[in-house]
């Protein structure tokens, strides 16, 4: 990569970083960015997967507060977390390139879909919690649908928290801010495990991933400070318009 693309790579990661920290879909960007510099898109995800790393602790670090009071949740279900990252990852790094090309579009589009609908669900899981006549569900069930999402995750993270967030919401008792900072440690701990598989693949651009994850942690600085400047929703709408639009012109492109 010249240096004028390794800048792209790392403004299109400092744009993710500030998006995940405002709004959530830094992927939709930073991973089309890569694909347009040249990268193979396996390698594109791999590489985008492992440059955004320091953005999840970071995150999990800041709900640390909101975990007190889940030992229970965190020992059952960071491990299905992780085996699931794995699990995902395994099969991205065994799929195709032409076979993962093909699948390119319809994930940006499907994470695209899944961004426009979190909203919904966090008021879905909220009116859920608040009605006293839901019945009680026990971690065990959650196990099966978050163990599908990390599988997801660590295929293609975006989109993943709100999968996260809406198998919690559904099988767990409990506060949204608390779930909330649950979903953060899953989706680290199915980014981190995917991303130890990742090291080991000879798929990572090192130097991409490098200027990247300077990127992130500087956007992710960046949202954190314009949060209640900007309107999420705004923000939120413009990522999954551009998400879908993406997705048209792979499609277009394809034909």
């Amino acid at each position: 990569m010249t240096s004028f693309d390794l800048l792209i790579a790392a403004l299109a990661a400092v744009g993710a970083g500030a998006i995940n920290a405002l709004a959530g879909g830094g992927t939709l960007i930073s991973f089309p960015v890569l694909v347009a510099l040249g990268v193979p898109p396996v390698a594109a995800n791999i590489t985008n997967a492992v440059a955004l790393c320091p953005g999840y602790f970071g995150a999990t670090i800041a709900q640390l507060p909101n975990l007190k009071g889940q030992r229970r949740q965190l020992l059952l279900l960071v491990p299905v977390a992780v085996l699931g990252g794995l699990a995902g990852g395994m099969i991205l790094v065994h799929t195709g390139e032409r076979t993962f090309t093909a699948l390119v579009p319809w994930m940006i589009l499907a994470a695209a879909l899944l961004l426009a609908i979190q909203e919904p669900v966090k008021k879905f899981v909220v009116k859920r919690l608040s009605n006293p006549e839901h019945k009680h569900h026990t971690m065990a069930l959650s196990a099966l649908p978050i163990a599908a999402a990390a599988i997801y995750g660590g295929f293609f993270s975006a989109g993943m928290s709100v999968l996260l967030l809406a198998v919690l919401g559904l099988t767990l008792d409990d506060s949204l801010t608390r779930l909330n900072a649950l979903k953060q440690v899953l989706a680290f701990s199915v980014n981190i495990a995917a991303a130890v598989f990742f090291l080991f693949s000879d798929q990572v651009v090192w130097i991409a991933a490098a200027v990247m994850a300077v990127g992130a942690l500087i956007g992710g600085a960046l949202g954190g400070k314009l949060a209640g400047k900007l309107p999420p929703a705004v923000l939120r709408w413009v990522v999954v318009v551009a998400g879908v639009a993406i997705a048209i012109a792979y499609w277009v492109k394809s034909a």
